[in-house]
């Protein structure tokens, strides 16, 4: 029979740090789970030092977040369910890759190696940090105007600097470049072996209103499993945008991920290897 799991590890993603996972930390908590929510290197601690001086994130790449919740989640008394959000899933599905987690769920995840095309909303998204090659050393935050654009644009401009302001910091560029010339690069930091069957399930959801990964980048995500025995499914959620951590109604993401982490773990005998 499978290993229980008793913890679940939540990863969030570009220009936030674990603050924006407060409220499921809670309800998860309530469900009887050990829930481990780390910031990515250098990003735990005061969020206002964070924005005052983002210099130590500057270079952060994708490997170094990848083997900082690596290191958490072999520290683990068991196989915990991953779930990551944005950055935070694709880096959820390098981990699963990686042979960790009793399931993982992708929420709006940042594109992986070999997805082509991206819309021209994530690509306003992006451009204003890949416009100038000297950002890939920086850590550049969001104005408030391209966070409302971003992440709050089903709200107004009064609402979304609400929520600007408790959870928006600066974001390493370099993860950006790393993301947007994958498909150049051999030894890519996004690169997942899709066809890998012995992984854990994987779940990717996407948001019916999201700028950043629009439902179109997450069916092309999922497709691209289509030649792996593995479990792998997809859910849309319509007009969920990508602040769909905290948007009104995040209870039904947050119940049906988990939900579905623990009847796809039960389902699985490779949890016991993790």
């Amino acid at each position: 029979m499978p290993q229980q799991t008793n913890s679940i590890v939540l990863i969030h993603g570009l220009w936030m740090t674990s603050r924006s996972w407060e409220k499921w930390i809670t309800r998860y908590t309530a469900d009887g789970y050990r829930v481990v929510a780390k910031s990515w290197p250098g990003m735990d601690g005061d969020i206002d030092q964070l924005r005052r001086d983002p210099s130590s994130i500057a270079t952060l790449g994708i490997n170094e977040i990848v083997d900082h919740y690596e290191r958490i989640i072999r520290g683990l008394d068991s196989p915990p369910f991953i779930i990551g959000h944005s950055f935070g899933g694709l880096i959820t599905q390098i981990l699963l890759d990686r042979g960790l987690g009793a399931a993982g769920v992708a929420i709006a995840p940042a594109p992986v190696k070999g997805i082509l095309f991206l819309p021209l909303s994530t690509l306003k998204v992006s451009f204003p940090a890949l416009s100038n090659p000297a950002n890939i050393h920086r850590a550049v935050p969001l104005t408030p105007e391209q966070f409302h654009y971003a992440f709050t644009n089903n709200l107004s401009e009064e609402e979304s600097l609400a929520i600007y302001e408790r959870y928006a910091v600066p974001g390493p560029d370099h993860i950006l470049f790393q993301a947007a010339f994958a498909n150049f690069n051999p030894h890519a930091a996004t690169a997942v072996d899709f066809k890998n069957e012995d992984r854990a399930p994987l779940l990717l959801i996407s948001g019916g209103s999201d700028h950043v990964s629009p439902a179109s980048v997450v069916e092309a995500n999922f497709k691209l499993y289509r030649n792996s025995k593995a479990v792998t499914e997809y859910r849309n959620f319509p007009d969920r945008t990508h602040y769909t951590l905290g948007q009104p109604g995040w209870e039904e993401v947050a119940d049906y991920a988990l939900t579905w982490a623990e009847s796809k773990s039960q389902q699985s005998p490779l949890a016991t290897a993790r």
